[in-house]
């Protein structure tokens, strides 16, 4: 990945695109069923996730996905609880000021992985309530997997 200020302009207008009008418990197992399903079709051999702080609302390992994916997808949406960003955002800036996460925010690279593939769910006046994250691809693409689904699930939520 080359880290560019476009890449940054993208992901904060997916970030103000991307926010919807509920996001409750059962939304959760709609959005990680899509994502499931999507990547099925891309042979993705991935985790997936979707969490508020404490709390998995939904998990999927997917066939090839491993027990070290899933300790991904935990730093990485520890990077967007704490961040209120996509860990993708998170982690170009990083590399754009040529610092780490630990130089800059003072935080243990054991907890916080700022690489793509965790994006935060926002409700409209409501703010950052969950995370949706993917492990198992190369950033980029967790990043893209998740964006593309939390986009369907969001057109298919909004009334026409």
């Amino acid at each position: 990945m080359v880290p560019t200020k476009d890449m940054l302009d993208q992901i904060a207008k997916e970030e103000a695109e991307l926010v919807l009008d509920q996001f409750i418990e059962e939304d959760a197992w709609e959005l990680g069923y899509l994502m499931v399903e999507e990547a099925k079709k891309r042979q993705a051999r991935i985790a997936i996730d979707i969490r508020r702080p404490g709390q998995i609302m939904f998990h999927a390992a997917l066939a090839g996905a491993t027990p070290d994916n899933d300790e991904w997808i935990r730093r990485k949406s520890n990077v967007v609880f704490r961040f209120g960003k996509a860990s993708l955002a998170v982690g170009v800036s990083l590399a754009l000021a040529e610092t780490t996460i630990e130089q800059k925010s003072f935080v243990s690279p054991l907890e916080f992985s700022p690489h793509g593939g965790a994006f935060p769910i926002r409700v409209r006046g409501c703010g950052l309530v969950a995370c949706a994250t993917v492990s198992g691809l190369p950033q980029e693409e967790d990043h893209a997997l998740v964006v593309a689904c939390i986009r369907k699930f969001k057109e298919r939520k909004t009334p026409r």
